[in-house]
């Protein structure tokens, strides 16, 4: 059974990890496939994510088993007074990289939705690769990673052993697109199936 971490940190957009973890979660449960043991990680015993969701990691960076695959959802910004939050925070964050970093090397996959790709690029891991991000978030990648190059109008895009979606709910476009890619369309279409979620067809 494969392992599949998701990270969270605070303000974390709450789909942008929701939404994956549903799809990895129901995957295989049913009549068709292998399932996934799905669970999350972060710094800290507690995470507030966007709008005040409060959440509890599976795991901590300092404890959790080896994943198979990784997702770095996304979420933040900055505020009034220029402060940056969120994954802006996360990606100047050494403890946050370094351990993306050390999840890249033994992952089979590394997955990233919406603005956690500003992540995977300050931890070095999207040089001379294809990307996506949040519409909103798409200068700010080519700035920190000039050797990227972002496909803005793709929800989501496959650079091999990174795997990057676009804003929000493109994450769970992208979950179904790994679930296909690992176990074939005809696993990713129950999934969706029992989801009820058309988009993916």
């Amino acid at each position: 059974m494969k392992k599949i971490a998701i990270i969270l940190f605070n303000e974390v957009e709450v789909l942008d990890f929701a939404g994956p973890f549903e799809v990895f979660s129901v995957t295989g449960k049913r009549k068709l496939g292998e399932p996934y043991e799905v669970f999350t990680v972060a710094e800290t015993e507690t995470i507030i994510a966007r709008n005040n969701l409060v959440v509890k990691p599976t795991y901590l960076f300092t404890n959790a088993p080896p994943a198979d695959i990784f997702l770095v959802p996304g979420g933040g910004g900055y505020d009034a007074d220029g402060k940056p939050f969120g994954s802006r925070r996360e990606m100047n964050n050494p403890v946050m990289l370094n351990w993306v970093k050390q999840q890249h090397v033994q992952s089979e996959l590394t997955l990233s939705v919406c603005t956690g790709a500003l992540i995977l690029a300050k931890a070095g891991l999207l040089d001379g690769l294809q990307a996506t991000t949040h519409f909103m978030a798409v200068e700010a990648l080519k700035e920190i990673s000039p050797s990227t190059n972002v496909l803005a109008d793709q929800r989501y895009v496959d650079s091999g052993k990174v795997i990057l979606s676009a804003g929000v709910s493109a994450g769970i476009d992208m979950a179904f697109y790994v679930v296909a890619k690992l176990q074939g369309a005809e696993v990713a279409l129950e999934t969706a199936r029992y989801m009820q979620y058309d988009y993916w067809k």
